[in-house]
């Protein structure tokens, strides 16, 4: 069994942010695998689905970015999953728009959502996928850049990376974090 946590906030003016590309990939992983995230636990909404025999549970948590940790710690402790079953998959802007990384543990980089994930788990051992979303244009500050939405001249391009780190999360899945990173890492849209 493998959790699969999409890092984002909930609510409407949130939906399509920078800050929110966890979530949308994992609406994408559900939209491929006939599901929809819609069960309510865990501080979360998520659903269970099967993907190569192996039960998935696709997890949101509705904590706010900054909390994230609460919600994965109560799904990792119902289901006893230990962290190597843990995927982790959020916004990075130290990465360019059009390129994910895949590791296993490792500090937050300063990403509040996983440092709560850190601190909730008291570890750093799981894995995590690393959606870029680039820098901040000059004179644009941090908030307003993950906060903001993809620029027209950018949505090709989120909506390649989506699909690619929903691909990356589902090669984890089924072959291994090793051969994911041997895959994914090296690729630039």
């Amino acid at each position: 069994m493998y959790l699969i946590a999409g890092l984002g906030n909930p609510g409407k003016q949130y939906e399509k942010t920078r800050h929110n590309i966890g979530f949308m990939v994992l609406d994408l992983i559900a939209e491929e695998l006939g599901t929809v995230i819609n069960k309510i636990k865990f501080k979360a909404i998520y659903s269970d689905v099967y993907y190569k025999e192996e039960k998935l549970i696709l997890l949101k948590p509705m904590t706010y970015m900054n909390l994230s940790g609460e919600s994965v710690k109560e799904a990792v402790s119902f289901y006893k999953l230990p962290l190597s079953s843990l995927i982790v998959v959020y916004d990075d802007m130290d990465l360019p728009l059009g390129r994910i990384r895949i590791k296993k543990g490792g500090s937050s980089g300063g990403h509040k959502g996983i440092e709560s994930i850190i601190y909730q788990l008291n570890s750093e051992e799981f894995t995590r996928i690393r959606v870029g979303i680039g820098k901040p244009k000059p004179g644009q500050d941090t908030i307003s850049h993950v906060l903001g939405t993809f620029q027209e001249d950018e949505r090709d391009k989120a909506r390649e990376i989506i699909q690619l780190a929903a691909k990356a999360a589902l090669c984890v899945v089924e072959k291994g974090i090793e051969n994911a990173m041997n895959v994914y890492n090296g690729i630039k849209l």
